[in-house]
């Protein structure tokens, strides 16, 4: 079963070699007991170390079963040790944080035995020696008999070959000597046991076989086995087949040794549970690095959720704009910035001028393009990664939203609004202007009209608002109505609404400008929520603004009954909720005070297509609907000049206009005289005395209110009456202000009523038989428009690093479509807020680096602490391997062990930081207002955990390395 022969073992010391087994030569029966002698540094322990595997021999050969050992591998000798030798020694070598059940299953661990079934043998061998009542004990708990016992009934647990016993009875005393004595015979009888004692008393009593060393050698063997009794012959042996040797590799296979990192994480977590004060502070000083990193990323998160939000927010508001005449500003503004710079091109003895007015209007020219947005539109909505890089894609059209309120007094437009005209603050032309601008205006709080469009995202909208009462609109009909955060509503809103009088202000402007006295209501009104809600209005398409009269559409909008008519026929809109901004909403989307959804645009345009005065234009595209005639095309020009000569010559025709406008103005400046406006200009050929006579007449004491009256009353007036001396069309209003005009303001009136006339019939006679609109100006007025061509199109970006991937999105289009169809847009944030990420992030990872350096710093210092571990854990190295384990196994009990430490520490920062960030907050909140919350995310805070572990076990990696590769033999003599 188990040969030495020549067995020889050196030991190099310094300079000298000191030889412990010089040649020993034994062989041993399967099952005796066999006792070795001898004085102390006879080779004893040294021979009982070769035997066990835990040494190697310098030379000579161990046959086991009759298998050469010379060509084991580490991988062998530790199979050997865990399934062949059960080892018992002097000084029972437990582990002692383990329990008296765990180190007797821990040889099990290592040969892969189930939990189950390792738990029943390690029990069972427990009983065996007595100890089927003390599982759970601490070795520190138990007598040394006691200890021994369950050193014993480890060794035996295996069901190994061989049990070896170096002084069992050493530190036991006489009666506990025999007991443990009894109980090694008691197996011998199926084992070899082969014990070392210096005790030849209890090694006559119990051993079946004494060998005594000194000096390395044998002197004697008291039961030699017989070397004349002749073995029968065996067999020789087949030369192995493939399969043979496939089934002997798997049976090594499974005959090796590995200790799952569950048990080693078992082995360090008892380890450090005997150590909780130390263990506790080196996760805490590993701890300062992860609670300094994830403060910086908490406050860092805040930030950028703030950021976030605000870009949400301010995306919401600022989109990118694209709409069908559009021009690159930022082009402009390169291209006159280098125009300047091209121009500076002579000497500076002189002043020089600057052609920057041309310059601009050749370059606005040049750089104002026309979207094909119906093409654009298509690619958008088949495009699908715009969905996840949007809060949303708004299409706006040309359709005008007319809408009304009804009253006692009459009807009153709403939208869009003319309030400021109303008040002589705007001219129609100037509102016409703001019209055209209206989303730029809208944006930039220089708006005329209080209804906008809602964005259609109904979660970024509960993000920015408060719905204070009622609720969201869900239909086409209905609206919400918009407070400020004060619950308040600007008086020019009410006003506009009809909530307040707006009569009340009509030429308010133009009289304070006279100088005369005013007064606003500067009163504060109370509406609570029911009032606001019970607000109705009404929306009245285009088309039926106009009726069909003598095979023609007139506009009635000045048709007071008409009007009454259509608006009582429109279609009701219902405010159905109160939104007031959030408090940490940084910008809000609905540019208004009204809020309406898309589909009152879409079904307002279906309202406009499907009219008939809109049928009629599209059945007739050649012929304008509002006067009958013709509409001038490039083929019927020439027409126009024939047609024009039997009104009047076109050669002085073209020479007067000139004429014309250059009189225009004074005619102007007439009717303000007649008007009784003292702030006009003197009209060409009336001397400075004249007018001031002319302006002593009209009285200067009523000029401002007799200015407003001849502006409402000239409004109106119909001219032809004056001219033929007819008074009796006249309002009392008109008569009276007629009265109050003097003879020279008469003849004032009448000479600028002639020069009215003879420009329109020279208008006339310009125009022949054609119509002076167009095809498109007709439809733009009548508000038609195509749902699958937008006039403008709002895409509003979640945040700025989707606004990049959008630009890209465009980029792309304009790639693949011709020069025509490429898109101009325009960005109205642009790089406003995009810097501000980069900076910060900027700023968080330079923190972060320099907190990084703690990190490291602690990590090595768990490292050191680890190298302190192994140190003090040396024995339980030698414990490990004499019970078969691995160098890989040492090494990952140690690994186990800064995982845990890492672990707990990156748990125990991520704890405190938690921790600390109320403070944190509380102050933030103090010093600021900036609705900043410093959190940490999950995702961060398991990172920085693994984080934590991944540099404890890099750290620990040396100190591992080190404890597996200490001698065993070494390592069990350490105390």
């Amino acid at each position: 079963m188990l040969s030495l022969k020549d067995i020889k073992k050196d030991y190099v010391v310094g300079d000298s070699t000191v030889s412990a087994l010089k040649g020993v030569s034994i062989d041993f029966r399967e099952n005796e007991f066999v006792s070795i002698l001898g004085p102390s540094g006879c080779g004893k322990t040294t021979l009982l170390n070769i035997i066990g595997g835990l040494d190697r021999y310098t030379s000579g050969d161990l046959n086991i079963n009759g298998k050469s050992t010379k060509d084991f591998k580490d991988c062998d000798w530790d199979s050997y040790r865990n399934h062949s030798i059960g080892f018992v020694f002097q000084s029972y070598n437990l582990i002692p944080h383990q329990t008296v059940l765990s180190n007797v299953e821990l040889a099990l661990t290592l040969s892969g035995v189930s939990k189950s079934e390792r738990r029943e043998r390690a029990v069972k061998a427990l009983e065996q020696v007595g100890l089927g009542d003390q599982l759970h004990k601490k070795p520190n708990q138990m007598s040394g008999g006691q200890m021994q016992r369950v050193a014993i009934a480890r060794a035996l647990v295996n069901e190994p070959d061989i049990l070896l016993a170096d002084e069992p009875t050493g530190a036991l005393d006489t009666e506990t000597s025999v007991q443990i004595m009894e109980l090694l015979k008691s197996i011998s009888k199926d084992k070899l046991i082969i014990m070392v004692t210096h005790n030849p008393e209890l090694a006559m009593k119990y051993s079946s076989r004494i060998i005594k060393l000194l000096d390395g050698k044998v002197i004697d063997d008291s039961d030699p086995l017989d070397k004349n009794v002749v073995e029968p012959i065996k067999k020789p042996e087949k030369e192995p087949t493939k399969a043979d040797k496939k089934a002997a590799k798997k049976e090594r296979k499974k005959l090796k040794t590995s200790m799952s990192f569950l048990t080693a994480l078992s082995l360090s977590r008892n380890n450090l549970m005997t150590k909780k004060a130390r263990t506790l502070l080196t996760s805490f000083a590993g701890s300062i690095g992860i609670i300094g990193i994830a403060l910086i990323l908490s406050i860092s998160n805040g930030v950028q959720l703030y950021i976030d939000q605000v870009q949400s927010d301010t995306l919401s508001s600022y989109p990118l704009q694209i709409t069908k005449t559009t021009a690159s500003i930022g082009e402009i503004m390169n291209t006159m910035a280098k125009n300047h710079e091209d121009s500076a091109n002579h000497d500076k003895d002189k002043v020089y001028s600057q052609n920057a007015m041309g310059e601009m209007i050749n370059t606005l020219m040049e750089e104002t393009k026309v979207n094909n947005l119906e093409k654009f539109k298509k690619y958008l909505d088949d495009n699908s990664d715009l969905k996840d890089l949007t809060s949303d894609v708004q299409y706006t059209y040309a359709t005008t939203l007319n809408v009304f309120t009804e009253s006692d007094s009459g009807v009153m437009q709403v939208n869009p609004s003319t309030l400021l005209e109303d008040m002589g603050y705007m001219s129609s032309t100037q509102m016409e202007a703001m019209s055209m601008s209206g989303s730029m205006g809208g944006m930039m709080g220089m708006g005329t009209d209080v209804w906008s469009e809602m964005i259609d995202n109904e979660e970024l909208i509960d993000k920015q608002y408060d719905v204070i009462a009622g609720r969201l609109p869900e239909k086409y009909n209905e609206v919400v109505l918009v407070v400020d955060k004060n619950n308040e509503i600007n008086d020019y809103v009410l006003y506009s609404l009809g909530l307040l009088d707006p009569s009340s202000l009509n030429g308010i402007v133009r009289r304070a400008m006279a100088g005369e006295d005013i007064s606003v209501d500067s009163e504060q009104h109370v509406y609570t929520y029911d009032e606001l809600l019970d607000l109705k209005f009404k929306v009245v398409p285009t088309p039926d603004l106009y009726k069909k009269k003598d095979g023609v559409w007139e506009d009635m909008t000045g048709d007071e009954s008409y009007m009454k008519k259509a608006v009582a026929n429109g279609t009701e809109i219902s405010v159905v909720g109160i939104l007031r901004p959030d408090e940490d909403a940084s910008s809000a989307s609905i540019s208004g005070a009204i809020g309406y959804r898309h589909d009152l645009m879409t079904y307002l345009i279906d309202e406009v297509d499907n009219s008939e005065i809109v049928k009629e234009q599209i059945a007739n595209p050649d012929i304008d609907v509002f006067t009958g005639l013709k509409f001038k095309t490039d083929e019927n020009a020439a027409d126009t000049d024939s047609s024009s000569e039997t009104v009047s010559d076109s050669t002085a025709d073209t020479e007067s206009k000139a004429d014309k406008t250059a009189d225009s103005s004074d005619t102007d400046k007439k009717a303000g005289l007649v008007a009784g406006d003292s702030s006009m200009e003197i009209p060409e050929g009336m001397t400075e005395e004249q007018y001031k006579a002319l302006m002593e007449q009209s009285g200067a004491s009523d000029t401002g209110e007799l200015a407003d009256m001849g502006m409402n009353a000239m409004g109106s007036m119909d001219m032809s009456a004056i001219q033929g001396g007819d008074m009796s069309s006249l309002t009392e209003t008109q008569k009276k202000y007629i009265a109050s005009l003097s003879d020279e303001q008469m003849e004032l009136m009448k000479q600028m009523l002639k020069e009215q006339s003879d420009t329109n019939a020279d208008q006339l006679a310009n125009s022949g038989k054609y119509s002076t609109s167009n095809y498109d100006n007709n439809m733009k007025t009548l508000g038609y428009s195509v749902v699958e061509d937008p006039d403008s199109i709002n895409i509003y970006p979640v945040d700025f690093a989707s606004k990049e991937k959008i630009i890209d999105i465009i980029d792309d289009y304009n790639d693949s479509v011709g020069e025509e169809d490429k898109i101009e847009y325009t960005d109205y944030v642009g790089l406003m807020m995009s810097s501000i990420t980069s900076i910060i992030n900027a700023i968080s990872y330079v923190l972060i680096a320099f907190v990084a350096i703690s990190l490291v710093v602690s990590s090595i210092m768990i490292g050191i602490i680890t190298y302190i571990s192994v140190l003090e854990r040396t024995k339980e190295i030698g414990i490990l391997r004499s019970i078969g384990a691995s160098k890989r196994d040492i090494s990952r009990v140690f690994n186990a062990e800064t995982v845990i430490v890492g672990f707990v520490a990156g748990a125990l920062g991520i704890i405190i930081s938690y921790l600390l960030t109320i403070p944190i907050n509380m102050i933030i909140a103090h010093l600021t207002d900036v609705p900043i919350r410093a959190s940490i995310p999950v995702s961060a805070a398991v990172i920085l955990i693994a984080i934590s572990v991944c540099l404890t076990l890099i750290a620990g990696l040396f100190p591992s390395r080190v404890a597996a590769k200490k001698d065993p033999v070494i390592a069990l003599r350490t105390e």
